[in-house]
């Protein structure tokens, strides 16, 4: 059982061929923790008609964690697919969405932004970007089946959005001028960490790969860990499906 004071997880991407939403589902609902950050681009795209049914069910468990009952805190931190969502989020799942997020925990002060913002090509080409998102998406759907072809555009992806190093360069940075001791990325779906002076820097990965990551935050300090290949699924040719019942009413708003 995972057991954690914090769960973050980014770049899940629902709506795209490759997500592995199941996956992620079922790492949650096996987890024990107090906080779930949502890191950035959850969502591929802001079309609802491409989610499919294990997407709705994903989102359905965000809902119910977000429950006051549960006292769980749920955030969630907008990354360059999710813009526009702050307001829909909210309504839809019951949570906040955050341009950052800052918390203290174990004397620690941690920053968790998702990265695109040290993206110097998405944040001035944000056209040309969504653009060249849309025909990402298009060729996961071609590739739909054959591994190699697209593990080759998630790498394609990573290249032309940007560095790795580039972002983990100016989250080093972000983070000294906020006074963060450590701070989490997403966006390149590579998942790294490192230490610069005293400063961690820490990336979540991705859900849209082989290699499913997340990171885990406990009193012991940082973890970024595999989620087992067995028990994510391939991405699959399941139809696209109706949202969940209980998101009916929200969505004929």
């Amino acid at each position: 059982m995972i057991i954690a004071d914090t769960i973050i997880v980014s770049d899940l991407h629902l709506g795209s061929e490759v997500s592995r939403a199941s996956g992620a589902l079922r790492m949650l609902k096996a987890a024990s923790f107090n906080r779930l950050i949502l890191l950035g681009d959850i969502f591929s795209d802001l079309n609802f008609r491409r989610l499919k049914k294990e997407h709705w069910r994903f989102l359905g468990y965000i809902r119910k964690l977000s429950n006051p009952k549960r006292e769980i805190e749920v955030v969630w931190v907008e990354g360059n697919h999710d813009r526009g969502l702050s307001q829909l989020m909210s309504h839809l799942v019951g949570i906040r969405v955050y341009q950052e997020y800052a918390w203290d925990y174990s004397g620690i002060h941690h920053l968790a932004i998702h990265g695109h913002q040290f993206d110097r090509f998405v944040s001035r080409n944000r056209l040309l970007s969504s653009f060249l998102s849309a025909g990402h998406l298009a060729m996961q759907k071609i590739s739909f089946g054959k591994q190699r072809m697209i593990g080759f555009m998630e790498r394609f992806d990573s290249s032309w959005l940007r560095l790795s190093t580039k972002v983990a360069e100016g989250a080093f940075a972000h983070a000294r001028s906020r006074n963060a001791q450590r701070i989490f990325c997403g966006h390149t779906h590579e998942a790294m960490s490192g230490e610069r002076n005293g400063t961690e820097y820490y990336n979540a990965g991705s859900w849209t790969q082989d290699r499913a990551t997340y990171i885990a935050v406990d009193a012991r300090g940082v973890q970024v860990r595999e989620y087992p290949a067995s028990t994510c699924e391939s991405p699959g040719r399941e139809t696209r499906a109706e949202p969940e019942p209980e998101f009916d009413d929200l969505l004929a708003d």
